[in-house]
């Protein structure tokens, strides 16, 4: 009977479905994406940090943007109407100041940091080919160009002051001008000096370009311009394929 009861008890822990041991895992991996609340209160918190007026702008565009709804409202005759559409544009309104003053914010703190412009252009509409490397570095003051490609044709953005900026620039433009002859090469020199333009206005400055490529024409630029690939300058040191062992020392001389 004994005997009975052990194999039934090793049948049941048998037949007993195991707990996996990743199912735990898997679940506690998942982490929750922070709702829409919390990014419009954190983007809010970041902005007010670096513009105290935020809030009361987005007040301003709030209340006044209900005030109007609810004139035109009661000029109708209907302001319940009115003010619920005044809620809804208020809310639009209030966005609105809310990402352009926080796009100012986020500019202003990479400004004058190495890789800005290239921040910049990441923040283009559809339509441009960019890349996250610059195409021309100058590795001693850290100067460089990146370049996008557009309908426009390609515009090279460069970062640094204009007198040491200008030789990575030309060099850039005669390397493009012997493939592309008949693509316009513009240059946007961002800075805060003299015929510079500010990163924050970088990208609108691109968007007001006049258009000369078609998107086919777009495609066929950037890959024959991939083709040449990159020329970043490589750091100086012993070339491994090249390297000699020394004989004397491996025998123990």
């Amino acid at each position: 009977m004994a005997n009975s009861s052990d194999s039934s008890t090793s049948t049941s822990s048998a037949e007993a479905p195991k707990r996996g041991l990743f199912s735990r895992k898997t679940k506690e991996a998942k982490v929750k994406k922070p709702s829409r609340l919390k990014q419009i209160k954190d983007v809010f918190q970041m902005t007010r940090r670096h513009d105290p007026m935020v809030t009361w702008l987005i007040l301003l565009a709030f209340l006044g943007t209900v005030a109007v709804a609810l004139l035109v409202g009661f000029l109708l005759e209907n302001w319940i109407t009115g003010l619920i559409i005044g809620i809804v544009l208020g809310v639009l309104a209030a966005t609105l100041v809310l990402s352009r003053r926080a796009e100012r914010a986020a500019f202003a703190q990479i400004e004058n940091q190495p890789g800005a412009s290239g921040a910049a252009l990441g923040t283009l509409r559809r339509g441009w080919i960019t890349e996250d490397q610059p195409v021309a570095v100058n590795p001693r003051t850290q100067d460089a160009v990146f370049r996008a490609i557009g309908r426009p044709g390609v515009v090279l953005v460069s970062e640094g002051p204009s007198h040491r900026v200008k030789p990575l620039i030309d060099g850039e433009r005669k390397r493009l001008a012997r493939i592309l002859p008949n693509v316009t090469i513009h240059v946007i020199e961002s800075g805060r000096g003299e015929g510079q333009t500010p990163i924050s206005q970088v990208a609108r400055k691109m968007g007001k370009m006049k258009n000369e490529l078609t998107k086919t024409e777009v495609s066929t630029v950037s890959k024959r311009i991939s083709s040449l690939g990159n020329r970043l300058p490589i750091p100086k040191g012993i070339d491994p394929y090249k390297a000699r062992p020394d004989r004397k020392a491996a025998r123990g001389r």
